[in-house]
């Protein structure tokens, strides 16, 4: 059993980077920007009542406050102020998935942010902090054997591990910087059996070449790699076809 989950709603205005329609009959969550990194208001709540009607999971994807970078450079934020912008972020969305009928249902970081708390303990716990400030029984999505679900889980917060089909890992079991060759995959016969590889075997193999295992209960899917929706599509009919139940985690 396995959860599906894409990043949605990451556009801004009149531009629109994801088919959250088509990817929302696809995922079981969707991790929906929250203004921060990509996503505004209408979108946030078009998204939501999308996910809503089709009962996909509705998770806040927090950001870094970098709209001109979308959210990937890294930033200097002091803690207490990022603890805020998480709150604030979960609080903007919360307004729009109550008003499909639905609640957030969990916490995903991105980007940068989602890199940086895998190793920086006072950012991860600013993070946890802010999500706390939200609702203090949010589960919260990230990379197995990170210092934010080492946090979370000291918080008390609900930790569910996640994978990705469609990025290279290294040895130490992180995501590959996406500056190097090869950090984000995007050929479907690889994502397609790399998806099915961690889903029932619960290993992947690095940038090295080497198998390493990853134990994850959410399989993310990005929805800005070329070809997002079928790719998905894809991946969900290989996941079933091999027997693993996709299903939501929240």
């Amino acid at each position: 059993m396995i959860d599906l989950n894409a990043d949605l709603g990451e556009g801004f205005g009149r531009w629109r980077l994801t088919d959250d329609a088509a990817l929302l009959s696809v995922v079981t969550s969707a991790n929906v920007a929250c203004g921060f990194h990509a996503g505004d208001p209408s979108t946030m709540r078009r998204v939501c009542a999308l996910a809503a009607e089709r009962g996909v999971r509705i998770g806040a994807q927090v950001s870094y406050r970098d709209l001109a970078g979308f959210g990937r450079r890294a930033m200097e934020v002091p803690a207490e102020e990022l603890a805020a912008e998480v709150a604030y972020q979960i609080g903007a969305l919360e307004v729009f998935a109550r008003a499909a009928g639905a609640r957030v249902a969990y916490v995903k970081p991105h980007g940068a942010l989602y890199n940086r708390v895998v190793h920086d303990g006072e950012q991860a716990a600013a993070v946890v902090e802010g999500v706390l400030l939200a609702d203090a029984a949010l589960p919260v999505l990230g990379l197995p054997g990170s210092r934010f679900l080492a946090a979370a889980a000291k918080a008390g917060l609900p930790t569910v591990t996640e994978a990705f089909g469609d990025r290279a890992y290294t040895e130490e079991g992180t995501l590959a910087p996406r500056g190097h060759e090869g950090a984000v995959l995007t050929e479907p016969d690889t994502v397609v059996e790399r998806s099915l590889g961690l889903a029932r075997e619960g290993e992947v193999t690095t940038l090295s070449g080497r198998r390493i295992p990853v134990r994850a209960r959410s399989l993310c899917l990005h929805g800005d790699t070329p070809g997002a929706v079928e790719l998905a599509r894809r991946v969900r009919a290989r996941l079933e076809e091999a027997g693993v139940r996709v299903e939501a985690f929240a």
